[in-house]
């Protein structure tokens, strides 16, 4: 059996690229705003769709002065939303 490495960006090159300490990474990911993969060793592996969604997180507290609460909000909406949109779709 073949392991597969994981691919994607670990948590301190997330926190560099984004400008953020890693602890606001694990604490969003503590309040279920972020849900990144892990590799066997049980690291986080930030990839495409989790940097989108960190980017509009992002977007929500700094521009928008919107806080924790109100992103997971945002993010519910967004969510349910989309799933309308994709059963209106097929």
């Amino acid at each position: 059996m073949v392991k597969k490495k994981a691919v994607g960006y670990t948590i301190s090159a997330v926190a560099n690229k984004y400008q953020i300490h890693p602890q606001t990474l694990r604490t969003y990911e503590r309040e279920g705003l972020l849900r990144p993969a892990r590799t066997p060793g049980n690291r986080r592996v930030y990839r495409g769709k989790d940097l989108q969604r960190l980017e509009f997180i992002l977007t929500l507290t700094r521009e928008l002065g919107v806080n924790l609460a109100g992103v997971e909000v945002v993010l519910n909406m967004r969510e349910k939303m989309m799933k309308m949109y994709e059963e209106e779709e097929s």
